[in-house]
């Protein structure tokens, strides 16, 4: 089997926190990539849910920011956020 290198861009703080990981487990942060990859092509998917948050929607952040903005031009005032959230929430 032909050897190959992988680079890949990750947070400096993350790096290390899984290498400390890695360490703590008994493997390399190479093997611990390669089990995830392996994991990856037998299972045919990602061996995790990967799913959005609908907080973030583009809906809903253009729902909220519509909120702010008729909050700072006065047409809702700063007190009645709170029933605009109740309301919501029903």
């Amino acid at each position: 089997m032909v050897q190959t290198n992988l680079s890949i861009k990750i947070d400096e703080s993350d790096k290390k926190k899984f290498e400390i990981f890695c360490s703590e487990t008994g493997m390399s942060v190479s093997v611990a990539i390669n089990i995830f990859i392996k994991a990856v092509l037998r299972e045919n998917k990602l061996p995790f849910e990967v799913k959005t948050d609908p907080f973030y929607s583009e809906s809903n952040i253009k729902h909220l920011k519509k909120i702010v903005s008729d909050m700072n031009t006065g047409k809702i005032k700063f007190e009645e956020r709170e029933k605009i959230i109740e309301d919501e929430d029903e």
